[in-house]
């Protein structure tokens, strides 16, 4: 046990001295939400060092919550997954994020933006259904962001992933979606409806017209959008 460790026998304290560390239970999170590789843990983690990553995953695989293994379908590829013991945390992650949903104010939540942590939200969270099944490419412009945070692009092509570029990727764009930081963070966590933002100007689709008047469908949202806001 680290010296600067609780030193009590209590299973919440143990539990804690595992898990509460800096930075854990947000890589606990992009793990449950299904990353498995390095780098893209590092995308859902966008203001933490990889040397600190590595580290915390170096400590999840020694408490026995973490593996490290080949990936299936890649020799020679790693991969991260949960165990036994780290799946157990997965409904604990979800009621944290649930009780901050409903109990941190929307004020605090919102003086947080952060445009890559929210298009590889949105990135992962796409419903490929609804959309035409051929390549779709979809621009995100933020028009309130300095030059590193204002474009992003997704790439939707039957039979891949999702793409998220922070680049552009030099196909023709379908749909462009823009809007400011603040506004897309709102709808993403159902504060805002789209047909609000969109009436009073804050949301502009151009393009696509399919694209567009399906959005509600394919751009899906937070897993907590639908959590009760409370006043503390």
């Amino acid at each position: 046990m680290s010296e600067t460790g609780y030193n009590q026998f209590c299973p919440v304290s143990m539990a804690a001295e595992i898990i509460c560390s800096r930075w854990t239970l947000l890589v606990l999170r992009e793990l449950v939400l299904g990353s498995t590789r390095f780098n893209e843990l590092r995308r859902g983690l966008p203001g933490m060092s990889p040397a600190l990553l590595s580290k915390r995953l170096k400590d999840l695989e020694a408490a026995g919550i973490v593996r490290h293994v080949s990936a299936e379908r890649e020799p020679g590829v790693l991969e991260y997954r949960l165990t036994e013991a780290g799946n157990e945390l997965r409904p604990i992650i979800e009621a944290i994020g649930v009780w901050g949903h409903r109990w941190v104010t929307t004020e605090a939540t919102l003086k947080a933006l952060d445009a890559n942590l929210l298009m590889w939200d949105i990135r992962r969270n796409i419903d490929t259904d609804p959309m035409p099944p051929r390549r779709n490419t979809i621009e995100f412009i933020f028009n309130d962001r300095p030059s590193p945070e204002r474009n992003y692009w997704l790439i939707v092509e039957p039979g891949h992933e999702v793409d998220l570029c922070l680049v552009d990727p030099g196909f023709d764009v379908d749909l462009y979606v823009s809007t400011d930081l603040r506004t897309m963070t709102e709808i993403w966590l159902g504060y805002a409806s789209i047909g609000a933002v969109s009436d009073d100007g804050r949301l502009v689709l151009t393009g696509n017209r399919k694209l567009a008047a399906d959005l509600r469908a394919w751009l899906k949202l937070s897993a907590f959008a639908n959590v009760e806001k409370q006043v503390a």
